[in-house]
């Protein structure tokens, strides 16, 4: 069984005050809307859980309702920090799920064969990425005025969501972090804690998350 994780707590701070950017309208639907109903149609996912903050639980409740999604699905309330919200959801995926994928709210572009990719890589490795390859010159700065090194580009990848993995792998992974105190960006540095391997599935489609107000042309560009 294939369970889903749309993790949708988070406030979105770099859209600006009072902006909950999930909710922003992008193709005629908030962009979450497109989320859901991206993973709500995908054939390789058989569940879906939508991990979101308190206050947001009955608006949430609403538009689920809203897409009559036909899979199983549920909404749940979320952490302080992403990881605290992506254990939440591990908690609530039923128990027969064995592989979990798991999706920011904010990137409604994923296409449905790079989720099924992500699944069939971490069926066979235990832990996998969607990843594009870095294009352009990266630069390192220690303040943010000047260059200190240049990176090599043909070794970086750029990481996305899904971030797809075996339950046992990031249950064990996230508990490692819990137990040490740590704080980590995404699901994948988890697995570097316990020396689990990441596999790369590359995605040659946009796969661009909403972050910033300029993305949502871009985004909307792409759904229509």
């Amino acid at each position: 069984m294939n369970s889903a994780i749309i993790v949708a707590a988070g406030r979105g701070t770099r859209m600006g005050p009072g902006v909950d950017k999930l909710f922003l309208e992008v193709a005629g639907r908030p962009v979450v809307a497109h989320t859901l109903q991206r993973f709500g149609e995908a054939a390789c996912i058989d569940e879906m859980v939508v991990v979101v903050r308190e206050d947001m639980v009955s608006e949430f409740e609403d538009l689920v309702k809203a897409l009559r999604l036909r899979k199983p699905h549920r909404v749940i309330v979320g952490g302080n920090q992403r990881q605290d919200s992506v254990w939440n959801g591990l908690q609530a995926v039923s128990p027969q799920a064995e592989i979990v994928a798991i999706q920011d709210g904010a990137r409604p572009c994923t296409p449905v064969d790079v989720i099924a990719a992500t699944i069939a890589a971490a069926r066979e490795t235990g832990a996998a990425v969607a990843a594009q390859r870095v294009t352009d010159t990266i630069k390192e700065s220690d303040d943010g005025r000047s260059i200190v090194r240049h990176l090599e580009r043909s070794r970086l990848w750029s990481v996305q969501t899904p971030q797809t993995f075996r339950v046992e792998v990031i249950r064990r992974a996230l508990t490692a972090v819990r137990e040490k105190g740590l704080n980590v960006t995404d699901d994948t540095a988890a697995c570097e804690l316990i020396g689990q391997p990441v596999q790369l599935v590359e995605t040659k489609a946009p796969n661009p998350k909403v972050t910033l107000p300029a993305d949502l042309a871009y985004v909307g560009m792409l759904l229509r």
